[in-house]
């Protein structure tokens, strides 16, 4: 595996569509200490200030954008294992599609782009700092680790490039995983660490909103949902919202 470390960078993930044109070889990994067009879910900016962690792997893949969707997944256990390398005071959550939480609140966004020959794996997590505002209050990893560990001789915590390190091997491990057994082992790995699955949901559409009960994640990946009146939606994208009636 490859490492290409920058100060500043427009986009981690346009970076690494370069070098993948350029002619590098898949897998590789792109860090940056900063960013100044990073990029979330639906084209929403992704504020980057220095401190916290923006990487994008690199992977050859050449299926179909439905299976290239089910890595949102997989990416998304590998961050919050990664999470859980640290000593934590409260475990991190997954919400549908790809948020990865901590005590509720976000710490972390994904962004998957497919062209032919390799799929990018963009992902940001906060590390020291987050931003406010947004539809799911943040939060950053330094306020969820145990204070004890960091006053040592060797503290835990090492910056972005100690998370690489970490995010790396998980991200590898989970791949792996999921190309030997397929997506079923992914659901039931992404399952185990859903916030509020089952339970009350909004769900919000572009051309309407509606509540039920988020019922299990799909194997095509989608949510499905039971409506008070029996009806079932299986919600294919959209921003969902648990634990609300």
């Amino acid at each position: 595996m490859k490492f290409f470390q920058y100060e500043n960078l427009g986009s981690t993930n346009i970076e690494a569509d370069r070098l993948f044109e350029a002619g590098e070889t898949p897998p590789f990994w792109v860090r940056a200490d900063a960013q100044s067009a990073g990029r979330g879910r639906r084209g929403r900016d992704w504020v980057s200030p220095k401190g916290n962690f923006y990487g994008t792997a690199c992977y050859s893949f050449e299926g179909s954008p439905q299976e290239a969707a089910k890595f949102s997944f997989v990416a998304a256990i590998a961050v919050a294992n990664a999470l859980s390398a640290y000593s934590l005071t409260e475990q991190p959550s997954l919400k549908w599609p790809n948020d990865v939480l901590m005590d509720g609140r976000k710490i972390a966004g994904l962004l998957l782009e497919t062209k032919p020959g390799r799929l990018l794996i963009g992902i940001g997590v906060n590390l020291v700092s987050h931003p406010d505002g947004g539809n799911i209050p943040a939060t950053h990893l330094l306020s969820h680790i145990d204070p004890a560990v960091l006053d040592t001789d060797e503290p835990e915590f090492t910056g972005p490039e100690g998370f690489l390190a970490i995010l790396s091997a998980a991200l590898d491990r989970a791949i792996r995983k999921h190309m030997a057994y397929g997506f079923s082992a992914t659901r039931s790995d992404w399952t185990a660490l859903a916030d509020g699955l089952p339970g009350p949901v909004t769900v919000r559409l572009p051309n309407e909103n509606f509540t039920g009960r988020a019922e299990s994640l799909l194997e095509n990946g989608a949510l499905r949902v039971a409506l008070s009146d029996g009806t079932i939606r299986d919600v294919h994208a959209g921003d969902v919202f648990f634990g609300t009636d």
